[in-house]
């Protein structure tokens, strides 16, 4: 007699999320460069159950800008306007191929991405960015993370350039006891559920390590509450070697998520003297979710 042996069920490490992340918001652009992004969203749809929204958005420059001598005509401006209709039919078809398989959504619109994606976000629980090249980017085709994470009001989730696969099974808290820390931790509450490994990490100065640790305390005890078995790190040293520490914890942990308040400080203020926010986008090495 046979016995047939049925393999057990595979447990869904992200069904956690799945309650509270229900809709996933991306901005889809033809280039190949921007696959990664589109390739990450539709991967965390699936493993989510969520609904993929598709944005592909690009506008025409204003003409005063490119042409100041006013010697463009309306021929111009027509094939221009063509060029961008093109682009935007290029990319539905990029993200249906891609989402083929996922619940999605597609809406295209002639406007700036990032102001498209921030008024769009009201209707969506996470948005994916980044996931292409850092190099200079056309501000009237692409979206800047950075004002993403200012403007949106939603959780963004920032890929490396070359994208990947989320596994979240480790991941690093990047703690400061401020709004936009407490922003993110809450925010990334549904993932932080499926993490088997959690650490909460804070870099100080040597002279606060003392009153900081009654901090870490109170939230682990508050992870806990939620089911998150989470450990807390401080670190002694100054705020301007804060990334590269995180970074550094993160590959002793093997770990693939930071999660990170963005903006404490206003972004003029991050680009002149520096900051979290702005390093961990400057170099992106594994995925960051960020909330302000």
């Amino acid at each position: 007699m046979t016995t047939l042996v049925q393999d057990a069920p595979v447990r869904n490490r992200f069904r956690p999320a799945q309650g509270a992340w229900r809709s996933i918001l991306t901005h889809v652009q033809p280039e190949t460069d921007a696959q990664p992004r589109l390739a990450v969203a539709v991967d965390l749809a699936r493993k989510l159950d969520a609904t993929l929204i598709g944005l592909g958005a690009e506008m025409l420059p204003p003409l005063g800008a490119s042409d100041p001598y006013g010697m463009l005509g309306g021929e111009f401006v027509s094939a221009m306007l063509d060029v961008i209709q093109t682009n935007l039919v290029h990319a539905q078809a990029g993200f249906q191929k891609a989402a083929a398989g996922v619940r999605g959504q597609w809406m295209s619109v002639q406007d700036l991405p990032e102001r498209a994606i921030s008024r769009l976000s009201r209707g969506a629980d996470l948005i994916v960015a980044g996931g292409s090249p850092l190099k200079a980017h056309d501000s009237y085709r692409w979206c800047d993370p950075g004002q993403l994470i200012l403007n949106s009001g939603r959780p963004v989730l920032v890929a490396p350039p070359a994208g990947g696969t989320l596994g979240a099974e480790a991941v690093v808290v990047a703690w400061k006891d401020s709004r936009e820390a407490r922003r993110a931790l809450a925010d990334a509450l549904p993932i932080l559920k499926c993490a088997e490994d959690v650490l909460l990490v804070e870099i100080c100065a040597k002279e606060d390590v003392e009153d900081t640790a009654p901090h870490h305390a109170s939230v682990l005890e508050h992870l806990e509450r939620h089911g998150i078995k989470a450990r807390s790190k401080i670190v002694p040293g100054h705020p301007t070697v804060a990334a590269d520490t995180l970074q550094f914890q993160a590959k002793s942990l093997g770990a693939d998520l930071i999660v990170s308040g963005g903006y404490g400080h206003s972004r003029l203020g991050e680009w002149v003297m520096g900051g979290v926010t702005a390093d961990l986008l400057a170099d992106p090495q594994r995925f960051v979710l960020f909330s302000h």
